[in-house]
């Protein structure tokens, strides 16, 4: 895969020297930041493609199928029980536990990616496809805004809307990553509030209809923040929403617990265009290691997270939007 992945430091130098020169860019930022890509969108790779901000998907006529093999619930439980442990120790409050699963599909990723039905999508040909319905940050101006989402519930269930929001634990989930997001926006820029709390995204996930829960934070950043757009990212990835509070210890427990390196699932890819910036969230990512398929997903826990619940969260989002 003739792709230059920069380390981190590289990386975010590139994206400040680029960004102050005011040069349209593509930038991806793998989980634990030690695989940054970032290419002018004038001379971007062949072998990557991206869309943003559409959700209209290219119908190629292909019937598909979608086998999941997920990770089996025993060591699930294992897992899920070792987070419950550093939790009750008060080392984490939250902690997004996930895991690849292996998949079998006749699509390709590129089928994949062109007939996937998502607001942010990215083709890394042959090695990694990504149809993410949440937003990173954007910046307009001098204005940053990021929409963190957390708590999903099947669409299908009677009064499922009703139900998410006044869900005790979905709430207090919810509250601690905006609260944590926050937090970030504020070692950044000035003025932080939250606009929008808790509002529902309705999400395709194969033949079911997923409801997610939304929040739009928005902050000021200073005048000369273009010279300073890799030192932003540093400092403000990888996304809370896919970490937990407190972010670094949480991560580190993350790294001990998870039995598979993240990569660039639960990164971010973004756009800088001369102005203005886009991102996303690398989540509903499937990823290729010697022809095989592996699909990463996963949810939050906190001390009243239900095993068997979070477990079949992690099924349900494996699906193909198509």
């Amino acid at each position: 895969m003739p792709i230059n992945f920069l380390n981190k430091e590289r990386g975010f130098a590139e994206i400040d020297r680029l960004a102050e020169s005011k040069t349209p860019f593509l930038f991806i930022i793998s989980y634990d930041k030690n695989q940054i890509l970032v290419e002018p969108l004038d001379s971007l790779s062949g072998d990557i493609a991206f869309t943003f901000d559409c959700d209209s998907n290219i119908d190629l006529g292909k019937e598909f199928y979608l086998k999941k093999e997920p990770i089996i619930y025993s060591r699930y439980l294992e897992a899920f029980n070792r987070v419950l442990e550093h939790i009750k120790s008060g080392d984490s409050y939250l902690l997004n536990l996930t895991f690849r699963s292996t998949i079998e599909t006749n699509l390709n990723l590129e089928d994949i990616f062109a007939q996937a039905k998502a607001p942010y999508k990215l083709l890394i040909s042959d090695y990694f496809v990504c149809f993410s319905p949440e937003c990173f940050i954007t910046i307009k101006g001098n204005t940053i805004c990021t929409f963190p989402m957390k708590g999903t519930i099947d669409g299908s269930i009677e009064d499922a809307k009703n139900r998410i929001l006044n869900d005790i634990k979905e709430s207090a989930e919810h509250t601690m990553i905006v609260d944590l997001m926050r937090n970030d926006l504020n070692m950044v820029a000035v003025k932080t509030k939250v606009l929008k709390f808790r509002y529902i995204d309705k999400i395709r996930a194969g033949e079911k209809e997923l409801l997610q829960v939304s929040s739009k934070i928005e902050a000021i950043l200073p005048n000369n923040w273009h010279k300073n757009l890799g030192r932003i990212l540093d400092k403000l990835t990888p996304a809370g929403s896919i970490t937990g509070t407190p972010k670094l210890k949480t991560r580190e427990i993350i790294d001990s617990i998870e039995p598979d390196k993240r990569a660039l699932y639960c990164g971010v890819f973004g756009i800088y265009d001369g102005k203005n910036l886009q991102s996303a969230v690398m989540i509903r990512a499937i990823s290729k290691d010697k022809d095989k398929l592996y699909y990463h997903s996963g949810g939050g826990i906190t001390i009243d997270s239900n095993p068997k619940l979070e477990y079949q969260e992690l099924i349900d989002k494996i699906y193909l939007p198509i």
